[in-house]
């Protein structure tokens, strides 16, 4: 007899908590909650439950999991305190957050997962994730060199003014820029340095001497103004409230480009690309996907690259609408 998981998806009323229900509602034995401060938000989606979940209230975080096995984390809202609670109960935790030190609070529960026989995964959807896959490829072909991750994003797709925030607070905190190839239709682009979380982890869990991540976006006009933002004296404009909440309500409206998206890593001489469309299905669909991995996975916190063979799992991810090319073999599609 099979016993019937139950996921419960916090920040499931976004773009990439709904592409991860609707993912893990296609596949029986599967119960999938989607909760948030706000249900009417949620579009109806058939077969998954919409409830009110406030993650920072830890009496009612702790009411909503009862019978639950996993839950999927797609907000940033006191990120290890609901790992903590997850794993204490012995609950499975799936983190799609991008941000370096959110990941670093939750690895600090590595010895708590262990002993409680459940386990932590991190680096989970496009970037880091995906990312991370492409990398570990990259660098057992070719070991010994750095890592340089380059992200193209679709300035077309629509976004929430959370995932909007995060990036114009990630503008400026890091100088560089170089060229990275990207799958056609988007050839040559040059990518600017951005606090994604691989560049920081991965140079601990696979050994690589050094990795950087740059930003660029569809939009070639977009991009000019993603570099020229990262000035000092601009940068210090968009951290007044005023003009950071007028900017964000323009941003929501407006969608120049496509909802395309790229990412390609290099190593040395080897490479390998993932690429479609949206970026929030992919990042969902992945999310969704290690879900479906995690009871095979070992107990204690790990990133994505170190639960899953890279090439299996990115495979299997391609064959949902994406297209996978390492060294010039193409996948997926």
């Amino acid at each position: 007899m099979t016993t019937k998981r139950s996921v419960l998806i916090l920040g499931g009323y976004g773009a990439v908590g709904r592409e991860a229900a609707l993912a893990l509602a296609e596949r029986p034995g599967t119960k999938v909650i989607v909760a948030g401060r706000n249900p009417a938000q949620a579009r109806p989606i058939p077969g998954v439950t919409s409830v009110r979940v406030d993650a920072a209230d830890p009496a009612d975080l702790a009411a909503s999991l009862n019978g639950v096995t996993t839950v999927l984390m797609c907000a940033e809202t006191g990120n290890a305190s609901v790992a903590r609670t997850c794993l204490e109960r012995g609950i499975g935790y799936v983190d799609v957050s991008a941000s370096p030190d959110v990941l670093a609070a939750i690895e600090e529960l590595d010895d708590l997962a262990t002993a409680r026989g459940a386990t932590a995964a991190l680096s989970v959807g496009l970037v880091p994730g995906v990312s991370n896959l492409l990398a570990r490829v990259v660098a057992e072909r070719s070991p010994g060199n750095g890592l340089d991750i380059g992200v193209l994003l679709g300035s077309g797709e629509r976004h929430g003014s959370a995932a909007i925030a995060w990036t114009l607070d990630g503008l400026g905190t890091l100088n560089g820029s170089w060229t990275m190839t990207f799958p056609e239709p988007y050839g040559a682009r040059t990518v600017h340095r951005f606090p994604f979380s691989d560049q920081y982890t991965l140079p601990r869990t696979i050994a690589v001497p050094s990795a950087r991540t740059g930003l660029c976006l569809d939009s070639r006009l977009f991009t000019t103004m993603l570099a020229a933002a990262r000035r000092p004296a601009i940068a210090g404009l968009l951290r007044r409230p005023r003009v950071r909440h007028l900017l964000l309500k323009t941003l929501e409206k407006v969608h120049l480009g496509s909802d395309g998206f790229a990412v390609t890593v290099t190593a040395g001489t080897a490479r390998a690309s993932f690429s479609g469309r949206s970026q929030s299905r992919a990042t969902g669909r992945a999310a969704a996907l290690l879900v479906r991995h995690l009871p095979q996975a070992k107990a204690g916190v790990h990133h994505i690259e170190h639960l899953v063979d890279p090439i299996t799992f990115l495979t299997e991810l391609a064959a949902e609408g994406f297209a996978l090319d390492i060294d010039g073999r193409r996948h997926g599609e």
